[in-house]
């Protein structure tokens, strides 16, 4: 349809004009996105891609606005939160453990003021409210979705699509080569299971070798936080002691994501090749294949470090005198005092912003621009000077050098990816959902832009959804995360353990001495003992932990309290799971998923249906009497019935009912049946054997 930019009138734009000026520039942001016309100049499977992502960037806007508030409330009352109060004040005076063995010294709990006060921020009793709210939330945009998804296939004619229509639509595409329609049986070339088993095989021992390369990327990163914070602690200088934990943590999460960018590109080109080793039948198939494994590597890679920051970190570090050691030198690292939630929002906050920037900014901006440039400059030759000498190029040239299609999948794994981040750790970064607002809307009009002016113009295809990729956003597996980031990352279940079961005043004064635990400083194994320890200036430290005193007959073990915050935290994930999977299907009831207007106009359509029927009915019936009448009246008397056989021949031998009729020149007054046939076909199966002997103009007329 020509170029891009509008050179003539206004009023006499194409539709790729059109779309470039309306929907394919940043200035568009806060219009609707025009999706009819998407999908007339695109296709159904574009234009459905669209329309999924403007419902879930306009569903993140009340996400967003009720994160705001979360992150106000924690503002607002981290002056009056006991817990940091009691943390930052001196004169409590907190003597903790040495963070390190050997090199390190004792140091006061009221120097981790800034990192308690941070964590209130994001740990305070709203976060709870706002993980209930997200998993609703959640429920809410995939009912949503649906009613969209079925008002778009209503009015776009996809409501009738069978799926092998779909797969044969879609097996002419640029990947026909292995992308083939399924061969009849009598095919001696047809691949069984043999054949197909080596490819498997691959399948499997690949995706298990990228899962346990990302387990040792991150197993690589722990390490390194381990050594640098030993010998960060191990330096002379005070101020880098001080720094220790700001430094790693933050150079530690820069590393997670340079490797993050990068795996997930190899990740990429691995399911790309891993899925054409299968030879699908179709591209339905081929999508549906490379999508699973897509999602399998880059939610695993994605994921991996914050899972650790999670679950796992400073739950196998030990406590004082059996600390759990790696390489038999280093040890396990332990949360900050303030709880492994600040950590896990810093590494969730780095790795999402990181990941959108750059993936939008240089993978999909500047790289296609390289690719731009690099195939100008390969293309611009001598010949070719002296053909542009001679004539113009024409459209379709300079559109044959765009950039090819290569399929949607990588554009839905970059927002399922970022619907993990949204919906799984919500409750340790509340403002997430507004990050994600901001990335889609400029993600949207970025996409738009790529498709009109960058990439070739795809093959327009017919799809009624998305696919499988419904089923990866379900919020039922996403609960269980929600629950225990909430019941074991958070002080939240602890807090509540206290207050209700061991506050002598039904407050939260006293928490901060409850936590933590004693230590003997004559416990710790040789070799670990802080060099510049005077003897009988310290003899018990703290650290974070519910286990007995060491005056106590079983010293170190763990304490009643720790089980009564062991059991409170499972009871929570229980009710927490239950409660909102209940309110959830009370949501999905109360949405249903086709809307209103649609079940009217479908109801519509079968009326006028069941008309048109009838309206044929009607007429073949009237055409079935002329016929009788016409062969009456050329052959009087040859089928006049008697009396004594025309009662049992309408019923027995014919589809026509009986019933008076006015009758016929010929027929001497006896009531003839009526026609209640609906084709031709019941006149010619069910011949009586007396018709059989008459010729072939009079067997439609037996009856």
């Amino acid at each position: 349809q020509g170029d891009y930019k509008v050179i003539g009138h206004l009023e006499e734009r194409s539709d790729r004009q059109v779309l470039h000026d309306e929907w394919a520039r940043y200035s568009a942001f806060y219009k609707y996105q025009p999706i009819d016309l998407v999908r007339k100049y695109f296709g159904e499977k574009i234009g459905l891609y669209f329309a999924w992502l403007g419902v879930y960037t306009q569903l993140l806007i009340p996400a967003s606005i009720v994160g705001i508030i979360v992150f106000c409330y924690g503002v607002a009352t981290v002056d009056t939160d006991i817990p940091s109060l009691e943390m930052c004040d001196e004169r409590l005076n907190f003597t903790m453990c040495p963070l390190c063995d050997g090199a390190c010294d004792f140091w006061q709990l009221s120097t981790a003021c800034g990192t308690a006060r941070a964590s209130h921020l994001f740990d305070n009793p709203a976060t709870v409210f706002f993980a209930i709210f997200m998993s609703l939330w959640a429920v809410l945009f995939l009912e949503h979705w649906k009613r969209r998804q079925i008002s778009l296939s209503f009015s776009w004619d996809l409501t009738g699509i069978e799926d092998d229509e779909v797969h044969t639509a879609h097996t002419h595409t640029h990947r026909s080569s292995y992308c083939v329609s399924a061969p009849m049986s009598t095919d001696p070339k047809k691949l069984n299971w043999k054949d197909r088993l080596p490819g498997y095989f691959i399948n499997v021992s690949s995706i298990l070798f990228m899962f346990g390369l990302t387990f040792s990327a991150v197993f690589g990163v722990i390490i390194y936080r381990i050594t640098v914070s030993a010998l960060m602690a191990m330096s002379p200088d005070p101020e880098t002691k001080s720094n220790v934990r700001v430094t790693v943590t933050a150079t530690a999460v820069i590393i997670n994501l340079v490797v993050i960018l990068i795996l997930d590109e190899i990740y990429g080109a691995v399911a790309l090749w891993l899925t054409e080793l299968e030879i699908p039948k179709t591209e339905t198939n081929f999508e549906e294949r490379l999508i699973l494994k897509a999602f399998l590597l880059k939610f695993m890679n994605a994921y991996a470090p914050i899972f650790y920051v999670a679950f796992f970190k400073g739950r196998f570090a030990g406590r004082p005198g059996n600390y759990v050691y790696v390489f038999n030198d280093y040890r396990m690292e332990e949360c900050a005092p303030g709880g492994c939630l600040i950590e896990l929002c810093i590494q969730l906050s780095i790795i999402m912003l990181g990941k959108q920037l750059i993936q939008n900014n240089i993978f999909e901006i500047g790289i296609p621009k390289l690719k731009k440039l690099a195939r100008a400059l390969k293309d611009k030759g001598p010949a070719e000077k002296e053909l542009e000498e001679e004539r113009p190029p024409q459209q379709w040239n300079l559109d044959y050098a765009l950039a090819p299609f290569e399929g949607l999948t990588p554009e839905y794994m970059e927002m399922i990816i970022q619907f993990g981040f949204v919906s799984l750790f919500v409750a340790s970064f509340p403002l997430a959902p507004l990050f994600a607002l901001l990335n889609n809307v400029i993600e949207i009009r970025l996409d738009a832009k790529k498709f009109v002016t960058e990439l070739r113009r795809p093959v327009a295809v017919r799809a009624k959804d998305i696919g499988k990729l419904a089923r990866r956003m379900s919020e039922r597996k996403r609960l269980i995360h929600r629950a225990f980031v909430i019941s074991f990352t958070s002080d939240f279940i602890p807090r509540l353990v206290y207050q209700y079961m061991f506050s002598q005043t039904g407050t939260m004064h006293g928490f901060i001495d409850h936590t933590l635990s004693y230590f003997n400083v004559s416990n710790f194994k040789p070799g670990t003992t802080p060099q510049n320890l005077e003897q009988g200036s310290i003899t018990v430290c703290r650290y974070k932990d519910y286990r007995e005193p060491p005056w106590s007959s079983d010293a170190y073990t763990f304490s009643k309290q720790y089980w009564c915050v062991l059991a409170a935290r499972l009871a929570f994930v229980i009710l927490f799971q239950n409660l909102v999977m209940f309110l959830s299907l009370i949501v999905a009831w109360g949405i249903p998923d086709v809307p209103k207007t649609i079940v009217e106009q479908f109801k519509r359509e079968k009326k006028l249906l069941v008309d048109v029927f009838l309206r044929e009915e009607k007429e073949k019936f009237q055409l079935i009497q002329s016929l009788f009448s016409k062969d009456n009246t050329l052959h009087p008397g040859r089928h006049t019935l008697h009396p004594n056989h025309g009662s049992h021949l309408p019923g027995r031998f014919s589809t026509l009912p009986s019933g008076p009729t006015q009758g016929l020149p010929g027929d001497g007054g006896v009531p003839r049946a009526r026609c209640r046939a609906a084709s031709f076909s019941q006149f010619t199966g069910n011949i009586p054997p007396s018709a059989r002997n008459e010729n072939e103009n009079s067997r439609h007329t037996v009856v």
